[in-house]
């Protein structure tokens, strides 16, 4: 593509992609350019997911250069040095190392976002803000959105916020049965952070019920989980501060996890504002938003930002969806975590549920870096995660008032479309009571698509735009990926071949592919 472009200039270049690449797989330059192929595709029954697809190509200096800029203006004292070694504090999965600061490398199904200043982040907000308009507009409040919290804030504060969830749950456990938490047994004074805790009036609350585990600030009328959304976004203490404990080898007082700079804290109550804003906008708009699951070491932070999210918004309806990636390890008990939280706190929940984008990242930093690999082993594992998750999907469907759970399966793999339809009929959940639907890609899959939205069901694409200058690493991967998909797309072919045969040769009724099994 950048040799094309560089041969064939912009003019012909942008034409040749648009008749190739850039037409296949992106819905068009701007919102006014892709309602045609939206209404178009509504005809037949599938809906859209908006997404501006516009991002950066970084070499691996510069994302280099950007980890070590972000070190020194986040924290209070520098976590990440030039060579890539950590601090000694730092837990290394939920701490920035400069081997891996291209977040780029290795992945071929998800974009990247790179932090250049916060009047950026605010441009990434206004973009997401104009795509809800644009889906209210063109998608008669039917569409979704879609948004990456990495857009719109530093990538490194929410590391910070994964840091805290995870110390926290460590703590919490060390508390109650040291024995259990051998990286710390040993090593740290547990009464010298029981009285601190004290001191601070901070307390641990943990729901045996759900899995729940909250941060109490003890006040005269009560106690206020910090972790709550009114509290996350005023950010008033640096919640780092709690874990300076004790050391048992030492003798010294450490802080566990590295304290945010002034700059640090005012940014991340930044980031958490645009997020709230994009929220509280999609309400007024009667749009609904998908926030995107990314890197694990980002997810402890991400999934807790949307759960509060969907426990201050998701009251009268479902504003808010969760992403649950199923080659992780640990998806069905996330999924069983929140659905429990949902339920018991009778708010709606939503999810889309995925198999995940950066497989052989993940791999390589958790060999590199010397912590469990997070991935599930093999393909077959992830697709029999990918369907106990579903299984608890509709176990919790059953016990609850109907329309209170509605899933996204967004997945290209027949036999899980197939699970899911089956699973569907076992618990009479019929395509028009909309708690269950699909999603693939635009440009692949259509011949799963269309024929699930004739059928009735509630049937996405994920549409992106831009222009074409802004999508090419989008396209790039794109190509890439198709490269993996030779079999499905051998098939859409022959489909293609076939109706195409049929057109040219007969006038009678046009060729219905019928799923198999259904």
């Amino acid at each position: 593509m950048h040799l094309s472009r560089k041969l064939l200039g912009k003019r012909l270049f942008e034409k040749l992609m648009k008749m190739t690449f850039y037409g296949q797989f992106v819905g068009g330059e701007n919102q006014a350019a892709i309602k045609p192929l939206i209404e178009r595709n509504r005809a037949f029954g599938v809906k859209a997911i908006l997404d501006y697809s516009a991002e950066q190509d970084l070499s691996e200096e510069e994302a280099k250069e950007k980890v070590v800029e972000e070190s020194e203006v986040v924290f209070a004292e520098n976590v990440t040095t030039r060579d890539g070694k950590l601090a000694a504090a730092a837990v290394p999965k939920f701490q920035p190392h400069l081997e891996f600061a291209n977040r780029s490398s290795n992945v071929i199904s998800a974009k990247t976002y790179y932090y250049e200043s916060e009047r950026q982040c605010d441009n990434h907000m206004d973009i997401f803000l104009k795509c809800i308009d644009s889906v209210s507009d063109s998608t008669r409040k039917e569409g979704m959105a879609a948004i990456k919290l990495t857009a719109l804030g530093r990538p490194q504060l929410l590391l910070q916020i994964s840091n805290i969830l995870v110390q926290a749950q460590r703590f919490f456990d060390f508390m109650h049965n040291p024995s259990e938490v051998p990286s710390l047994a040993g090593k740290v004074d547990k009464e010298f952070f029981r009285q601190r805790l004290k001191n601070l009036g901070v307390d641990f609350a943990y729901d045996d019920d759900v899995q729940w585990l909250s941060i109490l600030q003890k006040k005269e009328e009560g106690s206020a989980d910090l972790l709550a959304w009114e509290n996350l976004v005023e950010a008033r203490q640096d919640l780092a501060k709690i874990f300076k404990v004790k050391s048992l080898v030492t003798g010294n007082v450490e802080q566990i996890v590295p304290v945010l700079s002034e700059e640090g804290q005012e940014e991340l109550r930044q980031m958490l504002h645009r997020t709230d804003t994009i929220v509280k906008h999609a309400i007024d708009r009667e749009v609904r938003v998908m926030i995107d699951a990314e890197q694990s070491y980002f997810q402890p932070a991400i999934r807790r930002i949307t759960m509060e999210l969907m426990r201050k918004y998701n009251k009268q309806r479902n504003v808010v969806f969760n992403t649950y990636q199923c080659y992780l390890k640990s998806a069905l008990d996330m999924a069983r975590t929140d659905l429990n939280l949902a339920e018991k706190e009778d708010f709606y929940f939503g999810a889309k549920l995925v198999r995940g984008a950066y497989m052989n990242q993940e791999r390589e930093r958790a060999s590199s870096l010397k912590y469990e690999d997070p991935i599930n082993p093999t393909y077959e594992a992830t697709n029999q995660m990918y369907h106990n998750v579903l299984d608890e999907v509709f176990q919790s469907i059953s016990r609850r008032e109907k329309g209170k759970i509605a899933v996204m399966v967004a997945t290209h793999n027949e036999d899980t479309v197939r699970f899911t339809v089956k699973k569907m009929k076992e618990y009479d959940v019929y395509p028009s009571d909309k708690l269950i639907c699909f999603g693939q890609l635009l440009g692949m899959c259509d011949h799963m698509s269309f024929p699930l939205g004739q059928k009735g069901y509630s049937v996405y694409k994920y549409v992106p735009y831009g222009a074409v200058s802004e999508v090419l690493p989008y396209l790039g991967r794109r190509a890439c990926e198709n490269r993996g998909l030779l079999d499905k797309v051998r098939k859409e072919k022959q489909l293609l071949t076939r109706e195409l045969r049929r057109r040219l040769t007969s006038r009678g009724e046009r060729l219905d592919f019928h799923l198999r099994d259904h």
